[in-house]
């Protein structure tokens, strides 16, 4: 979930968290993919995952750059 604690000066933690969201990420994109092939297409829960997919992408993000060193030394 992305509301999970965890410290962030600890870069194997944010590791971890990293992996999981990307995780998400892709089993998002293909639950997406096959909603979209199916004949019969539910819409609005097409549009709540890709919601939740443009999330996890911009949390992803963010952690990505706190694994960043501070190169200001």
């Amino acid at each position: 979930m992305l509301g999970r604690r965890m410290d962030p000066t600890d870069p194997s933690a944010v590791a971890r968290r990293l992996a999981e969201l990307r995780v998400e990420h892709r089993d998002l994109d293909a639950a997406i993919a096959r909603l979209s092939e199916l004949p019969v297409r539910d819409e609005l829960q097409i549009k709540r995952l890709k919601k939740r997919k443009l999330l996890l992408k911009d949390t992803i993000a963010r952690l990505e750059s706190l694994l960043i060193p501070d190169l200001d030394a």
